[in-house]
């Protein structure tokens, strides 16, 4: 299996420290921008709904009240830099991606389409089951019921791919047809859509609605800035996550393929952001465009999540995005949280590892189940070197999660492309 070219490699350093608790106040909430209808850009065909143009009155208060409310929170005060003034995406994040604490949000629990975003949903839920040097065999039945117009990387049948080539497909070229064969590999799409909301339910991802593992538009298929932002934190504890949503380009069938993160790979109109270490982008017709992004400077990780921006110019997601990330890097440490990310339910309940994890068993009541391999921890030079430490923590002898107010992420590396 040829090894991947041309990856990218983050080397950033994160300390230990214990970060305060969540200091939430509750001021009243920023106006909230103009929203006008949904645009129809992306590569899928109308067949979902369409979400409202305006937000409900009434969100989940999941993390905080303020969360809950219509509009953009954030508590501005003296020292703490002004939100940037040309946001025009429905809903938007802004986190502490080791603390938790929310620094700022609008529309945080607004269920929307989420394109394919929601494919970091799958690989936490996936991810651990099969050891990346499994092979597959692809069957035609494996790759039965895309949607129409989907993105593929390439897969043929009759042809054997491992996972770990699999996976490559899925992050980089957001590939459906990788994710399909997967789902087979899983018992099926009915059985994996069944796994990931059970997964999205233990995160407390309780705006997230499962129809279809690649995120296609389909009816009722939602999720939330906020629940996006604890997808991507509980994938980034796993190394094989890390790995891939930082891969920059790879050999996939002896082609390259690139990843579509643009602020991870870049574009004639967006530069790669600085510290940028992943997750996942997502554009189709009912969902605009969507992305989640790590990015780390000195001490500070954070995450954002941007979801259907308004202005339809190329690259408006990323470019939001970074304007975002701009202001948490500025606000961090300034800023009073408006609310926090919640942990999983398995951590904050029993103690134990959250379903999904290398060391987690297949969801209770599965017809069918089976145990859930542990994933293969060599990276093979692609992706993000990392070390779990601080107070919510993985402890890798025996699989325990201990559990208090801060869940931290590792240190991000970053690889420089090879020759």
């Amino acid at each position: 299996m040829p090894a991947p070219k041309n990856t990218a490699r983050r080397s950033l350093l994160i300390s230990a420290a214990t970060l305060l608790s969540l200091a939430v106040t509750a001021p009243a909430a920023l106006a909230a921008p103009a929203t006008g209808k949904a645009p129809a850009t992306g590569k899928a065909p109308a067949t979902g709904k369409a979400p409202a143009a305006t937000p409900p009155a009434h969100m989940s208060t999941l993390g905080g009240a303020r969360l809950g409310l219509p509009g953009t929170q954030v508590n501005l005060a003296p020292g703490v830099p002004v939100l940037p003034k040309d946001l025009t995406a429905r809903s938007w994040i802004v986190s502490d991606a080791q603390s938790g604490e929310v620094l700022a949000s609008h529309n945080a629990h607004w269920a929307l389409p989420p394109a394919s975003t929601m494919k970091m949903l799958f690989a936490d839920t996936l991810l651990p089951r099969f050891p990346r040097t499994t092979e597959h065999k692809v069957a035609a039945k494996d790759l039965a019921g895309m949607g129409e117009g989907s993105s593929v990387v390439g897969i043929k049948p009759g042809k054997t791919y491992s996972v770990h080539d699999l996976w490559l497909g899925v992050f980089l070229r957001s590939g459906n047809d990788a994710v399909h064969v997967l789902s087979a590999m899983n018992g099926g799409v009915a059985q994996t859509v069944q796994d990931m909301q059970h997964h999205a339910d233990e995160l407390q991802a309780l705006d997230t609605h499962v129809v279809s593992p690649d995120g296609y538009d389909e009816p009722h298929q939602v999720s939330s800035a906020y629940d996006l932002t604890l997808v991507a934190r509980s994938g980034l504890q796993k190394k094989d996550f890390r790995d891939y949503c930082s891969t920059v380009s790879a050999d996939f069938g002896g082609q390259e393929i690139r990843n579509t993160n643009r602020l991870l790979s870049g574009d004639t109109d967006v530069p790669v952001y600085q510290g940028i270490a992943g997750v996942k982008n997502g554009n189709t017709t009912h969902a605009g465009a969507t992305f989640t992004g790590v990015a780390q400077r000195g001490k500070q990780v954070l995450l954002v999540t941007v979801m259907n921006p308004q202005k339809q110019e190329h690259n408006e997601v990323y470019k939001e995005t970074a304007k975002l990330f701009d202001w948490g890097f500025q606000a961090a440490g300034k800023v009073e949280p408006v609310g926090e990310l919640v942990p999983p339910r398995g951590a904050a309940q029993t103690g134990t590892a959250p379903s999904g994890s290398p060391q987690a068993s297949a969801p209770a009541g599965r017809a069918g189940s089976k145990p859930v391999a542990a994933a293969a921890t060599g990276s093979r030079g692609i992706g993000t070197a990392l070390a779990v430490a601080g107070g919510l923590l993985v402890l890798l002898a025996g699989g325990v999660f201990l559990v208090n107010r801060r869940w931290p992420l590792p240190d991000l590396m970053r690889r420089r492309p090879r020759a």
